[in-house]
């Protein structure tokens, strides 16, 4: 790694174009580039204006430029086919800069993790199969997953939710060394953004090393019988109508549409029947918006706030966790206690 993949990774992370990150800095664009490129590093006070647009500290910039290996590129990402190239890119960028900042952060503290996500060789294991050996490695209940996101924290995953600032994308995720990280939009309604967890962990599980020609079906298939497990669900999935679909979807916990692909997929729903329902589903404006889905609970993480949390119990300021993560000022992130939660020791 470089500090001039470092700087573009956080450009595009903040959404910026080289121009506009060349003016905000003070600089022609040119300069910009030859940085991003290695063709010229910037002296310390143009590293320190380049930081305050960041709000990132000059000493994490050079750091990160030393760390051995490459950036995560092409990060298993669940996104619409609509979504724009420059969302899902600005993304991928911010989540390798969770990767940076969680990396200064384990240098601190350690992370314990009660379960793990296993590796299982897509080529060996079909997706479903795979599904049911975490849930039986993590000693799950049969029947429906209550809160998901505390099971995935709890073998070690750092799940972060933001507002991605586009309906393009639902989530992305990737291994960082040996520490998994999953985004989620916010924007997402429960029932989606479980699904689109559940289909996440399953890119960790399948696709760390080996991926198939079928990367996003693997994934939509361990999601779905993760969170639906066949043989619990079967007897639930014969003669649906769309009052049963409803109740279905309080209980398990997914969506209507989700629970109607699981049904097809297992051949207990006829192709003419599908595509029935989604008839049905948009007559009614189903589609785009499902009734129901305010009536599930919602799903917050707490690992990264606990991080942070965890440092101010060692007796550090909001102003030096924020040092410590990376941040120049302790603006709005995911490693940050919340000011209320802040208690000298």
């Amino acid at each position: 790694m470089s500090l001039g993949v470092v700087l573009e990774t956080a450009r595009r992370a903040q959404g910026l174009t080289q121009e506009q990150m060349a003016a905000r800095v003070g600089i022609t664009q040119a300069s910009w580039s030859r940085y991003e490129k290695d063709m010229r590093e910037p002296d310390d006070e143009t590293l320190d204006r380049i930081s305050a647009v960041l709000n990132l500290t000059p000493e994490f910039l050079r750091q990160a430029g030393k760390i051995r290996g490459a950036l995560a590129v092409d990060a298993h990402m669940r996104r619409r086919k609509t979504a724009k190239p420059s969302d899902w890119r600005r993304l991928e960028a911010r989540l390798n800069l969770y990767r940076l900042h969680a990396r200064r952060v384990f240098d601190e503290i350690a992370i314990h993790a009660e379960q793990r996500i296993p590796s299982f060789d897509p080529f060996e294991i079909d997706p479903a199969t795979a599904a049911r050996i975490v849930r039986m490695q993590w000693r799950m209940p049969i029947g429906p997953v209550r809160n998901l996101i505390q099971w995935v924290e709890a073998a070690g995953c750092l799940v972060i939710k933001e507002d991605f600032a586009s309906t393009g994308v639902d989530g992305l995720s990737q291994w960082i060394d040996e520490c998994p990280v999953a985004m989620v939009n916010i924007s997402a309604p429960t029932d989606r953004m479980r699904l689109t967890l559940a289909h996440e962990l399953g890119h960790l599980c399948l696709h760390t090393y080996d991926v198939t020609e079928t990367v996003e079906q693997d994934a939509n298939a361990f999601g779905a019988e993760f969170l639906m497990p066949i043989e619990a669900i079967r007897p639930q999935l014969r003669n649906l109508n769309l009052g049963k679909l409803l109740d279905l979807k309080r209980q398990w916990g997914v969506s209507m549409q989700a629970l109607i692909e699981h049904a097809y997929n297992n051949k207990l729903l006829t192709a003419d029947k599908r595509t029935n329902f989604y008839k049905a589903l948009s007559a009614r404006g189903w589609r785009a918006r499902e009734p129901g889905s305010d009536d599930l609970p919602p799903e917050s993480p707490t690992l990264p706030e606990s991080i942070g949390a965890t440092l101010s119990r060692r007796g550090l300021s909001r102003d030096e966790v924020a040092q410590v993560v990376g941040l120049r000022t302790p603006a709005t992130h995911a490693f940050l206690p919340a000011a209320t939660h802040l208690r000298a020791l």
